[in-house]
């Protein structure tokens, strides 16, 4: 019968006879230890960073939903049936998926954005009030539209930061009437910036309200449907979802 005292000698005089590949794997060892928890305090600090960026765009328990094309025959349809969205929609949404706290429609335009002779084509977004919150748009000065602002199709809009920057070039903007297409509109706010990279636009943003954004375009159909929900099982809003 083998004693734990023999395997112990027998290990140490291993040990002792083969030093220097003894020293080296326990290098080994210690640097594997040691990059593991590096990496462990790296992927902390990623997370971190990439949770920071998540909540610049969007409140932690968000999800946006888009028309497309069906990946199966269903309903009479055939497969590849083109889906838009409609503020009809909306209503199934906020009956059928009780976890709903806000939700909002979006739509989007190209559109030429001038003021006193400058002028640029960026993106306008139009959706309800619950917008700001749902897509954590932090207000600098000013305000975000209302629900008075939608019922009254007032001509207001929310400008991002750059296009501030790029339209006033250090005037205060509020109170100024700049032009989408050329139809005169209000600036009631200005947004703090948002974390981008390469070629994003997102701090050019013009935000005006759903209602008004008939000026431009047919809003029957909407191009994005946004919600913030309660607790964190996505999954089960999303099914839930895809039922509606």
């Amino acid at each position: 019968m083998i004693r734990p005292k023999d395997v112990l000698q027998e290990a140490y005089g291993s040990l002792n006879h083969n030093r220097r590949r003894s020293a080296i794997t326990v290098l080994g060892m210690a640097w594997g230890i040691a990059t593991v928890v590096l990496l462990l305090a790296y992927g902390t600090g990623f997370s971190t960073a990439i949770i920071s960026i998540f909540k610049a765009y969007a409140s932690m328990q968000a999800m946006g939903i888009s028309g497309g094309r069906t990946s199966m025959q269903a309903g009479g349809n055939k497969a590849g049936t083109s889906i838009r969205l409609t503020n009809d929609d909306i209503e199934r949404v906020v009956t059928n998926v009780p976890q709903v706290i806000r939700i909002t429609p979006e739509s989007f335009l190209n559109a030429p954005v001038s003021y006193e002779g400058r002028s640029y084509t960026w993106d306008v977004h139009g959706g309800n009030p619950n917008l700001q919150e749902i897509q954590n748009l932090q207000i600098d000065a000013g305000r975000f539209y209302s629900a008075e602002d939608m019922q009254l199709r007032a001509r207001v809009c929310v400008i991002g930061s750059e296009s501030k920057e790029k339209l006033f070039s250090g005037r205060f903007p509020l109170g100024e009437k700049l032009r989408l297409n050329g139809i005169p509109y209000e600036v009631i706010g200005v947004l703090k910036p948002r974390p981008q990279e390469g070629g994003n636009t997102i701090n050019r943003v013009v935000y005006i309200p759903f209602t008004t954004l008939s000026d431009f375009r047919d809003t029957h159909y909407i191009d994005m449907i946004w919600l913030d929900f309660l607790g964190y099982d996505y999954g089960n809003v999303e099914t839930s979802v895809r039922r509606t």
